[in-house]
């Protein structure tokens, strides 16, 4: 069975000692669940003192973007050479990326080979907006998506990569696809697509997470689907309880 993996995004949210009292309260409590994969991904002001807070744990942290140079005159920038050491894993293409940072699909192909490169894992964020839903373009937008952003990724590479699903009007706004268009996107379109790229033993073997409004009261349900895989869960991840109940709701729904 793939291991679950559930990432808390904080997003803009959490200062540096409200991050480092945070993973202090959440490491133990979290402490019994090691058949599931955790990974809390601050601000980069907070990273380094969060990756310093849990380095006796087996929680996980990434970063919530990279630049694709190593160095480099990028004002506002971070180098994957930056996070190694700090982080495991970093967040790319997220759909606030994309929009507010007018991040591309060529960009995002850049960011998932340098986070490769320097040995971080990367989660790939993609998905629909409504308009592209309701138009019934779902599979064919995140399927391209996909293919986009994994153009000349090694198949001995996926091993290292997350594939999380987070349709755009979901994020945030208290809607949700339902578990079961969830899963069958995640299933019919994404592993589909790297079936066609990787073959399926590859593609069985990725982990995909669905992310938008996920939340203690629907997670069970999420994770009862076949096809996924973990959270990659924003505004429910800030509080040490709401964390909690989501482990423990991805560990009841898999049976760990």
């Amino acid at each position: 069975m793939r291991k679950p993996i559930i990432a808390g995004n904080w997003k803009m949210y959490k200062t540096l000692d409200e991050s480092v009292s945070f993973v202090r309260e959440l490491a133990p409590r979290l402490a019994s669940y090691t058949a599931i994969e955790r990974v809390v991904c601050p601000t980069f002001v907070a990273l380094a003192a969060v990756a310093d807070a849990l380095r006796d744990t087996d929680i996980r942290v990434g970063a919530q973007n990279l630049h694709w140079e190593a160095q480099g005159a990028y004002t506002s920038q971070i180098a994957p050479t930056m996070l190694q050491g700090l982080a495991e894993y970093v967040i790319i293409g997220h759909s606030e990326c994309r929009a507010y940072l007018h991040e591309t699909d060529e960009d995002i192909n850049r960011k998932v080979k340098a986070a490769l490169a320097y040995g971080l894992k990367p989660i790939l964020a993609v998905g629909e907006s409504l308009a592209q839903n309701e138009a019934g373009e779902t599979q064919t937008f995140v399927g391209g998506q996909v293919r986009a952003a994994l153009a000349g990724i090694e198949a001995d590479n996926m091993q290292n990569i997350v594939v999380a699903y987070e349709p755009i009007w979901a994020i945030g706004t208290g809607k949700n696809a339902s578990a079961e268009v969830a899963n069958a996107i995640i299933g019919g379109t994404i592993r589909s697509t790297l079936a066609q790229l990787y073959g399926n033993e590859i593609a069985q073997s990725v982990r995909i997470q669905y992310g938008g409004s996920v939340k203690p009261s629907n997670m069970l349900e999420y994770m009862s689907q076949p096809d996924i895989d973990g959270a990659l869960v924003g505004g429910a991840s800030l509080k040490v309880d709401d964390f909690v109940q989501l482990v423990e709701s991805a560990a009841k729904a898999k049976g760990l």
